[in-house]
């Protein structure tokens, strides 16, 4: 009978150390993606922060360009605004679409595009970007292993006993956002 309670308690203190392992995995896991997101938030942010630098070395030179400006400033407002993964995707594709046709219409005129300003702010926001990029694609890659490791058995059966929820992937989702910003001198 003490032989059986051994083996018994043996089991239960190893299966006890289990879920304590991959609940500290799990944990681990989530603050990745959490940390992942917050280097994205600091990306946008910057963003965020550049696009009233540039409007405003943009405004003197384009005085009849007021819907263009204030498309910009809505998107950039909804963006700030988002608490979702969800919502700052769908917000920042709508930022991106009205920076492309901010862009654009840049084209015509020569005077800013020759402004020293101007092209400083545009090649901090063309390297910004980048950054937004990398780290989408860091945080892209961190909820994927994440995802899988609380959809996967055995451990799908702690992550279910303590709460962790699947988290979504920050995917761009208009087409314009696809495509990569031109921008010419």
């Amino acid at each position: 009978m003490n032989t059986i309670m051994i083996v018994i308690l043996v089991i239960l203190v190893a299966l006890i150390l289990y879920v304590i392992g991959v609940f500290n995995h799990l944990v681990r896991l989530r603050n990745q993606v959490d940390n992942a997101w917050s280097q994205i938030d600091v990306q946008l942010k910057r963003r965020h922060d550049l696009i009233p630098n540039l409007v405003e070395t943009a405004k003197g030179y384009m005085k009849h360009e007021r819907e263009t400006f204030e498309a910009i400033t809505q998107a950039r407002s909804q963006a700030m605004g988002a608490r979702t993964v969800s919502e700052a995707a769908k917000a920042e594709g709508a930022l991106g679409q009205a920076l492309a046709r901010f862009l654009l219409t840049v084209e015509n005129y020569p005077e800013l595009k020759a402004n020293q300003n101007f092209l400083a702010l545009q090649e901090e926001l063309a390297s910004t970007e980048n950054k937004i990029s990398f780290a989408r694609q860091n945080y892209n890659d961190q909820v994927l292993f994440y995802n899988n490791r609380i959809q996967m058995f055995p451990s799908n059966i702690v992550a279910g006993m303590f709460g962790f929820g699947k988290r979504d992937f920050f995917e761009v989702e208009t087409p314009a956002e696809r495509q990569v910003p031109k921008v010419s001198f």
